[in-house]
Parts: C-alpha cells; sequence; structure tokens
C-alpha cells in the first residue's frame, strides 16, 4: 500500500462561503485513502489546485446535475479503448526509449521534389512534423492536392502531420520566370525587370516585378537584392517601366522570390511600409486555408501586432472552430522594432533570416535569432528557425560543415522547430536534407542532456488569471522535479494544448506525452518542443485516467512497470509522481 497526499489550492471567487485570511491564496493538507499500486518504487504523491472550469466553454447537464466541457470539433470519437501515437515516434520510443526521443520538431516545405503521396511518406517517415504549403508558389487546386494527401497519410498511416499554410505578403517580388522553375544569373549579365505585362514567353533574362512603381523608386546606382541577397544586381539605366541591371553576385533565381534595393548602404523601405501586410490574393489565400481546415497559417512581413489580432478576429469568424494558429513571421525591420508586441499577439513565431538578412546587416542576423527564441520562450510562443539552414542541399547530397554548424546552434538555442524550405520543395536530396536536420537535433540535443547545461533563462509570469498562475506553477514545480527524481517521462493530460505547451516553455530533460482527445490539438502540439501528442479519451478522474494510459501503453511496449512519471492535468491541476504499476 502507498500512502497519498493532496494538496488543495482554494480560488476566493470558487468558494463565495469560506473566510480565507488576506493573502492571495490558503494551503490545506487534506489526508485522502491510500491507494494501491504494484511494483512501485516511488511513494504516490498527489498536488491539486481546484478552480473554476472555463465559463466560455460550451456546457452540458447531465442527468446528475453535473455539468462537463465539451469540445467544440465535431469529429469522430476515440474509441473508449484505444490511443492514437505517431508511427515514427512509436518505433523510437520502443528501440531507443524515453530519452533518446527527438525534442526539436521539423517542417518540410512541400514543393514538386515532395508532393507526390509516396515522397510525402518518406518524409513523414523521416520526422517531419509539419508540412508547410508556400502560397507564392502553385495554384491553390495544387495545394489542396497536397492537403488531402496529408491527411490520407495521417489516417491511413497513422501519423499526426500538421499543415501550415505560408502567405505570399505584399512586399516587392518577382514574378514567376515565365513557368520556369529557376534561372542562372552570371556574373556581369544585363538583366531587365520590368512592370509590364507579357502577352507571350518573356523575352530572355526579362524578370516581371509585381510593384507598379518599381521603375520609379528605383535610381541609377542603387543595389537590387534578389531572395535576401543571393543574388545582387546594380541599377545600371531606366528606360520607361523597364530597369536595367548588371549582376554583380550571380547566383539562382527562384520565381517570386523577395526584392529589396539599397542606396548609399541603406535599404530603401518608404514604399514598402506604405504596402499592406495581408494582401488582397493573401485574404483570398486565407479564406482556402480555412475552408480546408489548415492547423497554422504563417503571416509574411508582419509589421505590427495589430494585423495579427485583426486576421485572429477574421479566422474567429469563419473557421467553424476558430482553432487555426497564427504564426507571426519575423523578417523586417518593422518586425524587429515591434517584437514584443507581435509575438505576444500571435500563436508562434518564425525567424525568416532569408528576407530578415535583407533589411539588416548580415552580422546582426544572429544575435536577431537569438533574441527572437528567447522572446517566444519567455512568452510560451513556439518559434521556428527558417531559411537557407542546409542550402547547398538543393543541389548536393552533404551539407557544408558551417551548415551543420549554423543548424546545432539553432537546436542548442532550444528553439521548437527547424524548417526547410528549398531543400525540400525543390532540392534534389530531400529525404536526405532532413536525415541531416534530425540527426544533427539528436546529437546536440542528447549532448546538451549529458553535460546537464542548463541554461539559465528567467521565464518571467504570463498568466492573466490566478487560474493560469496556478498552471504556470505547477509545470515550473513539475519540471523541476522530472529535472531533479531524473524521471523518465512527463504526462500532461490536456482538453486545449496549453497546460503541455506551459511544460514545453520549461525545457524538461525528459519527454512529454501529451495527451489530448482532440485532433486538431494533437496535430497543433507537434509543433511543440519537447511533446509527443497522443490523441486519448479521458475524463476528470485522473487516477481512471493514469490506469487507462497505463494499460494502453503497456500493451503496445511503450512503457513498462517500474518506469518513472509525473503527471499533470489541466482539468484538475494536478501534480502526481508515481512508478508504472
Amino acid at each position: 500500500m502507498s500512502q497519498s497526499q493532496s494538496l488543495h489550492l482554494f480560488n476566493h471567487a470558487s468558494t463565495p462561503n469560506l473566510t480565507f485570511p488576506t493573502t492571495k491564496q490558503c494551503y490545506s493538507y487534506l489526508p485522502k485513502p491510500s491507494t494501491t499500486f504494484y511494483n512501485r518504487r516511488f511513494p504516490l504523491i498527489s498536488i491539486r489546485a481546484s478552480s473554476d472550469l472555463d465559463s466560455s466553454a460550451p456546457l452540458l447537464v447531465s442527468d446528475n446535475g453535473n455539468r462537463a466541457v465539451f469540445s467544440r470539433e465535431e469529429e469522430y470519437p476515440v474509441a473508449a479503448g484505444s490511443i492514437e501515437v505517431d508511427a515514427v515516434t512509436e518505433t523510437e520510443l520502443k528501440e531507443n526509449g524515453f530519452r533518446s526521443t527527438r525534442r526539436t520538431k521539423l517542417v518540410c516545405t512541400i514543393g514538386p521534389s515532395t508532393c507526390g503521396f509516396d515522397q510525402l511518406e518518406s518524409l513523414a517517415v523521416g520526422g517531419m512534423n509539419v508540412a508547410r504549403i508556400n502560397m507564392c508558389h502553385g495554384t491553390r487546386d495544387w495545394h489542396r492536392q497536397v492537403i488531402q494527401l496529408v491527411r490520407r497519410l495521417n489516417e491511413e498511416k497513422g501519423y499526426a502531420v500538421a499543415i501550415m499554410m505560408d502567405t505570399e505578403g505584399s512586399e516587392i517580388h518577382m514574378g514567376d520566370l515565365g513557368g520556369s522553375s529557376s534561372a542562372k544569373a552570371e556574373d556581369g549579365e544585363i538583366w531587365t525587370f520590368s512592370v509590364r505585362a507579357f502577352d507571350s514567353t518573356l523575352p530572355e533574362r526579362t524578370i516581371n516585378v509585381n510593384y507598379e512603381g518599381f521603375a520609379e523608386d528605383v535610381k541609377v546606382g542603387d543595389d537590387l537584392l534578389v531572395d535576401g541577397g543571393m543574388v545582387r544586381f546594380e541599377v545600371i539605366e531606366k528606360i520607361g517601366p523597364d530597369v536595367k541591371c548588371q549582376c554583380t553576385d550571380p547566383g539562382l533565381l527562384l520565381p517570386r522570390a523577395n526584392l529589396t534595393f539599397w542606396r548609399d548602404g541603406s535599404l530603401v523601405r518608404e514604399r514598402n511600409a506604405m504596402l499592406p501586410t495581408i494582401s488582397s490574393k493573401d485574404w483570398l489565400d486565407i479564406d482556402f486555408g480555412i475552408a480546408e481546415g489548415v492547423d497554422f497559417i504563417a503571416i509574411s512581413f508582419v509589421k505590427s501586432a495589430e494585423v495579427i489580432k485583426h486576421l485572429k478576429s477574421y479566422i474567429a469568424a469563419r473557421s467553424r472552430d476558430g482553432d487555426i494558429a497564427v504564426i507571426a513571421k519575423i523578417e523586417s525591420i518593422d518586425s524587429l522594432k515591434n517584437l514584443e508586441e507581435i509575438i505576444q499577439a500571435s500563436d508562434g513565431a518564425m525567424v525568416a533570416r532569408g528576407d530578415l538578412g535583407a533589411q539588416i546587416p548580415l552580422e546582426q542576423v544572429p544575435s536577431a535569432q537569438q533574441r527572437i527564441v528567447q522572446v517566444c520562450r519567455q512568452l510560451n510562443k513556439p518559434v521556428i528557425v527558417a531559411s537557407q539552414l542546409l542550402e547547398s542541399m538543393i543541389e548536393y547530397p552533404t551539407p557544408t560543415r558551417a551548415e551543420v554548424a549554423d543548424v546545432s546552434e539553432a537546436v542548442r538555442q532550444r528553439a521548437d522547430a527547424l524548417m526547410l524550405s528549398g531543400e525540400s520543395a525543390m532540392g534534389q536530396f530531400p529525404e536526405k536534407a532532413l536525415a541531416v536536420l534530425r540527426s544533427v537535433s539528436l546529437r546536440i540535443e542528447r549532448w546538451w542532456r549529458e553535460e546537464k547545461r542548463h541554461e539559465a533563462m528567467e521565464l518571467p509570469d504570463i498568466g492573466s488569471s490566478f487560474s493560469d498562475k496556478i498552471s504556470e506553477e505547477i509545470c515550473s514545480s513539475a519540471a523541476k522535479m522530472a529535472n531533479n527524481l531524473e524521471v523518465d517521462a512527463l504526462f500532461v493530460y490536456t482538453k486545449t494544448g496549453h497546460m503541455a505547451s506551459l511544460l514545453s516553455r520549461c525545457r524538461p530533460d525528459c519527454p512529454i506525452f501529451a495527451f489530448t482527445s482532440t485532433t486538431s490539438v494533437r496535430r497543433r502540439l507537434n509543433l511543440q518542443w519537447g511533446l509527443i501528442p497522443f490523441r486519448l479519451s479521458f475524463s476528470d478522474d485522473m487516477e481512471s485516467n493514469l490506469n487507462k494510459t497505463f494499460s494502453l501503453l503497456k500493451a503496445r511496449n511503450l512503457i513498462k512497470s517500474g518506469d518513472l512519471v509525473i503527471a499533470v492535468s489541466d482539468m484538475l491541476q494536478s501534480i502526481q509522481v508515481m512508478n508504472v504499476p
């Protein structure tokens, strides 16, 4: 028999008939009947906090008068005696154990190289957690087919790959190169950038520009940077709507690449500042994403928090469940100036280093990346490090040593996710590029744990309500206990994903098993550091949930008797420490 203890935290508002001291909260230690668990090395310890249910959630009164919170999402219910887990994660857990699972998540941009079902399955097997579709390229019908294939992959093969739709943005960019997948600009070549619409095939070495005022704004002698400096031109002549430019830094031109121009060593940004963050095409794409039920919408060139708030209101009014997460892409000077406000308003952020490197000096990009990652973690928002991680692998089967070091630094900073762009969309070796991200992530994470290199990052209080603050304290305590006791895993039962996110923010040594009853929440959790999302039906009875979970996981050989776990819940706000019976 094991002794059980409980800690109750009472909220004043929920207990109006009791008298409390003037302090913020009151602690009461109450004895509970002992509970029998077998083969336990560690006594069961229970810490619970009482709080009101979310008053905004729909309520149903049962026959016995009790109220229950039901998910807004209409979907097939998970069978009472089953549990859903990603097939690759299940294999990793069986073969390597808890502590060898990868914590850093991987995002792959889908393009011509990876748009087939077999290619998508290969990426999923290789560790892809999120599939990104880039609305700069392809038609909506093409993207719809990719979305359908990813959903089919999840249903037939047991994956939980989320879908992120990335908007084009209204910044100045090139056209589609007349249908060509790419073009090579050589040193000294003369190219024409034109705002004219060509009825027939584009003339040789001619590029369309989407901004009608382009020819008026640029001046002879300006430097024109393509795709954040991957190719550089110098303006040598203006002829009506055409701008003649000489290539000074050769490179590969890709369709719809971003354009910036510099004058006297400074970025010319007056016109860009006047363009709307979300263009008319973006709004149509957003409607498409809502209709298709994507999990994330990434917004390009975010200048202020107001844009994010407006978009979230728009999604809430048009989405069935209003649960599409909005990712702010930090890729401009304005984004950096308003960083905290933008991240606070969003559901996550992306460090888009390519375009960011075109607007700030290159030597400032690493420090900007570190700042963005830190702010996101402090504010409990997932962050993706993107752009040119393994750029050479578009053409070559192995990365450069500098690229591996760059990936290692992003993992060391504890970013939630790393993203492949051209490497997986149009590269010749998408699976090998993904394998590099996976292997480097695993190695750096293992080194980090073995060396006990816990970074001293202060995590400020972010809860707006008393109940939220209790959740933060519980998750912080659970993560510290997990590290000190060297537990095998943290279990979190969550309806909305918030409690799982708070645990991820603490970056504990052990993996976090996040159990949720909703498919969409499970997919969104797949973006966050250290979370292994499961789909499972559960109740407010933690003892029943744990017994059921242990039984199901043991039946699939994912855990064994004697494993030490800490369990938390966002329904009853509790902590329990125990060995698997």
